[in-house]
């Protein structure tokens, strides 16, 4: 590890953790630390590369601290995966953190590799992907009805599969249309962006020449990120559930045994959307967490809105829980995460509009805002938020409370791409703990 002193706070799919997470945490305030950073990784395929990105990502942080701040680091490892702007993970790797349904899993790794050219194979790829999340044929998610109130169902996971794997196969080919025209500029950082193709075999197929089966089998390629997406769905609602009954009880534990120590909650992708759902499950009365920065955020942008502009009757999902803490929560966004800008809207929309399951071409580059991401465009629908450009803040810092939007694009070319020290100075001055 990087840095010291460090622990990990580990949770299980429900939240769950090992007892005396929060007696250790708290002990490193009576040693004499004044700050927590606590970092919660996006979609890892292992702890142990968890573990090895919260070493790379904490590493620039003691040479930018201000003399006196005494920090500590945790890492938040929690059971996840890769998120479509990873490399492309070996499917079969799922099986370490959905391990209940390794039989489905092997089966839809099985189609993906022999890419079978026939609509029967896509029906058994749509009814697999149903089992993998828990959705019935009729729409209902079985584990959300048990547990209490629902979230949607994608209707990709109960329209037609066929016609699914193709719109998201069109997506795939028109995202790939465009980043070869601006590849020039977008430097080496970028590396291969969501279904590049990269390591994907005989699924790869395309070209107009081919004939029917052949065509059928180019959808295969469309199939691999529908299965990335239903993924998604999958780790969404765990990555919410592991922060408001996870984090957000433990921290409240924390602030009653050390309630001095200011706790900076930082996380990427779906990590973020882990640091951000620990608001909401904090106690009531509790404010230990000092600050948050959110990484390419794989949540709404309208998360913390009290109307939603297309609904004014509803509120984002963690309506005004920015002011649950006690510094600012600062959003940084990129314009080329390819991952939050084309496939997370287009899943996103997918599980919130059933109508608009028609042709890729018509999602991919649509300007309907109600389906961005925070680490797409910032903090929106939230009055007063500060927006500011990367340079800006590494000059002048960040404002000391309310939402704010940091423009990372000079730095961020990728989703993954986060360990940087420019970041690190971000979180260093959300924090008040720089030089």
């Amino acid at each position: 590890m990087s840095v010291e002193p460090y622990r990990e706070i580990t949770f299980d799919k429900e939240g769950d953790g090992p007892a005396g997470q929060p007696a250790a945490l708290a002990a490193l305030a009576r040693q004499g630390l004044t700050d927590l950073v606590v970092f919660a990784h996006g979609w890892n395929s292992s702890p142990a590369g968890a573990t090895r990105l919260c070493s790379d990502f904490f590493e620039p942080f003691p040479g930018l601290l201000a003399p006196g701040v005494e920090a500590g680091y945790a890492g938040v490892i929690w059971p996840s995966m890769m998120f479509t702007g990873e490399p492309v993970p070996d499917y079969r790797a799922l099986v370490t953190v959905l391990p209940e349904k390794e039989q489905v899993l092997d089966r839809l790794t099985e189609l993906l590799v022999t890419a079978p050219a026939d609509e029967a194979a896509f029906a058994e790829f749509g009814a697999l992907l149903r089992e993998l999340t828990d959705v019935a044929a009729g729409g209902d998610d079985r584990a959300a009805a048990a547990a209490g109130p629902r979230e949607p169902v994608p209707e990709f996971l109960v329209a037609d599969p066929l016609e699914v794997c193709a719109l998201f196969t069109e997506a795939l080919e028109a995202d790939a249309g465009r980043t070869a025209d601006l590849g020039r500029d977008s430097g080496p950082a970028s590396g291969p962006g969501p279904g590049s193709g990269q390591g994907s075999g005989p699924a790869e197929g395309s070209g107009s020449a081919e004939g029917f089966g052949e065509g059928l089998k180019r959808y295969w390629k469309g199939a691999r990120e529908v299965l990335r997406q239903a993924t998604y769905y999958v780790m969404k609602k765990r990555a919410g559930r592991v922060g408001e009954f996870g984090l957000g009880p433990l921290l409240g534990e924390v602030a009653r045994a050390a309630p001095r120590l200011r706790v900076h909650l930082v996380g990427h992708s779906m990590g973020a959307r882990l640091v951000a759902y620990a608001l909401k499950g904090l106690p009531s009365g509790a404010r230990p967490v000092a600050s948050v920065t959110l990484l390419q955020g794989a949540f709404s942008h309208y998360a913390f809105a009290a109307r939603l502009p297309h609904d004014p009757g509803r509120p984002g999902a963690l309506r005004d829980l920015q002011n649950r803490v006690r510094g600012p929560v600062v959003a940084c966004y990129s314009r080329h995460d390819t991952a939050l800008g084309v496939f997370y809207p287009l899943a996103s929309r997918l599980a919130g509009d059933s109508a608009s399951l028609t042709r890729a071409a018509g999602l991919l580059g649509s300007d309907d805002p109600r389906w961005a991401a925070i680490g797409h465009d910032g903090v929106q629908a939230v009055p007063g938020t500060v927006v500011r450009p990367l340079a800006t803040v590494l000059r002048g810092g960040v404002p000391a409370s309310g939402c704010v939007s940091v423009d990372t694009a000079d730095v961020v070319r990728s989703h993954s791409d986060i360990c940087r020290e420019e970041l690190a100075r971000v979180v260093v001055s959300a924090a008040r703990t720089g030089r």
